[in-house]
């Protein structure tokens, strides 16, 4: 049986992470990995939803310059990049890449059999191990939608059918307002698919600022979505060659897909935690603000159900390998920004007003309209729009939150992120020179507007 220094568990952003961080101090380190290295995020999810929503949102913005034409979209070639990106669904070259790099790459599901020290069975193989890392990420929730397991599997999507799909649906059937809903639901809009999302709570994108929800569904509204909120899908069956789905109270939407975008759940199933004395809550492995689960056991991304983002779970991989390193570091979701790669782009990082009000914070907020303040919106496009919220806490003087919708708002953002994770005054902020013309000179004018 082969002792290893570190077993990484699920070769996703976040196991990426940690394991080229100990391969790297020269630690002996096995990756096992049950489908493709790179996980969810490199196939399935972040990074060819970017890929597809970008040529849409290129002519859009085409449309918006002064003097352009408005450019042809080419799915085929769409398409092929799309598949390049993705490497065609073959990890081959990664798995070279980490043997290269002295990794053992171990194939199949894993499962730890045994403790003290630990023990990791997969693909035939057994491994101790001083430390462990489960970094198994996450998958689709199923919602409870009379009818959905009967459906023809080629009409029921979840992120993975939706992000490799080789055709445009005709019609499709949002069920869920979330990240993943909006930004699929407009690509699919964005390409001539009649899209209807439905929306169980009161508002798209429903743990931001109800603003930032306004401002999508208007977006929404002029990319002509059918957005019900409120609503949930009660029953689906097949209905000619698509889908015919029943909404509560009686309504009922035709559709060719149904897009599944209602949450995602800690993957942890299978791997023994539990029998091996290891807490699991809500299938989430449990862990403190070292990110460890039990001495020498640790977990970083989705797979931990803290605030299931790449970037997340890349931060707690940095903050595994320098424990496992001989550190002491402590990992810290003050300010973790929230991007929605739509056109435009909503974003947002730390608390909503009313987050903060709960939280018996004493705010005082202040919102500015961009194409009325600023100059940079009408050098960018002609028919500007965009908004950016502050929440403040009046008692301290500090940012606690931000929210903004604006082209490429997931970049200036940062400038928000940086500000509450430093805890940096207002007063000091509002100090700073920024570069004209630019949409972070904002923050100048509403911090001018909270009245602190």
């Amino acid at each position: 049986m082969e002792h290893m220094d570190a077993v990484v568990i699920g070769m996703g952003p976040g196991g990426e992470t940690v394991a080229g961080r100990l391969l790297e101090a020269g630690k002996r380190v096995a990756v096992v990995e049950r489908e493709l290295i790179g996980g969810e995020c490199a196939y399935w999810a972040c990074v060819p939803t970017k890929v597809l929503l970008r040529p849409p949102e290129v002519r859009q913005e085409a449309e918006g310059a002064a003097g352009v034409g408005r450019p042809d979209l080419d799915w085929a070639g769409l398409r092929a990049y799309r598949d390049r990106m993705i490497r065609h669904l073959d990890d081959s070259a990664q798995e070279r890449g980490y043997r290269d790099q002295g990794a053992l790459v171990v194939r199949g599901q894993a499962r730890v059999v045994g403790c003290d020290p630990w023990r990791v069975e997969a693909g035939g193989t057994e491994l101790t191990a001083d430390h462990v890392v489960v970094a198994t990420g996450s998958r689709a929730a199923d919602p409870p939608i009379r009818g959905l397991e009967d459906l023809d599997p080629s009409l029921v999507w979840t992120n993975r059918e939706a992000t490799t799909l080789t055709e445009i649906p005709g019609r499709a059937l949002v069920v869920g307002g979330s990240a993943v809903g909006v930004e699929l639901g407009q690509f699919l809009a964005r390409m001539g698919t009649r899209v209807t999302l439905v929306q169980r709570g009161p508002r798209l994108l429903d743990r931001e600022d109800p603003r930032l929800g306004e401002l999508v569904a208007d977006q929404f509204e002029r990319d002509g979505v059918t957005v019900l909120l409120g609503s949930e899908v009660s029953s689906v069956a097949r209905g000619g060659a698509g889908v015919r789905a029943v909404l509560e109270g009686g309504r009922t939407v035709e559709a060719d897909v149904v897009v599944l975008a209602t949450g995602r759940r800690p993957r942890t199933d299978g791997l023994g935690l539990e029998e091996a004395g290891v807490r699991v809550d809500s299938s989430a492995l449990v862990v403190d603000e070292r990110c460890r689960a039990a001495p020498g056991l640790w977990g970083v991304g989705d797979a931990t159900g803290r605030a299931l983002f790449t970037h997340v779970a890349k931060y707690q991989g940095r903050v595994v390998a320098d424990n496992i390193l001989g550190g002491d570091r402590t990992a810290d979701y003050t300010a973790v920004p929230r991007v929605v790669f739509t056109s435009p782009e909503a974003a947002g990082v730390g608390l909503t007003e009313e987050q903060a009000g709960r939280a018996g914070i004493d705010t005082v907020t202040s919102e500015v309209d961009l194409a009325r303040s600023l100059a940079r919106p009408w050098t960018y496009e002609t028919e500007p729009r965009g908004t950016l919220g502050l929440v403040a806490d009046r008692g301290r003087g500090v940012l606690v939150g931000a929210w903004a919708f604006g082209a490429m708002a997931g970049e200036w953002i940062h400038t928000a992120a940086l500000a509450i994770r430093t805890g940096l005054p207002v007063a000091v902020l509002a100090d700073t020179i920024p570069q004209f013309p630019t949409y972070n000179e904002a923050y100048l004018i509403a911090l001018e507007g909270l009245r602190m």
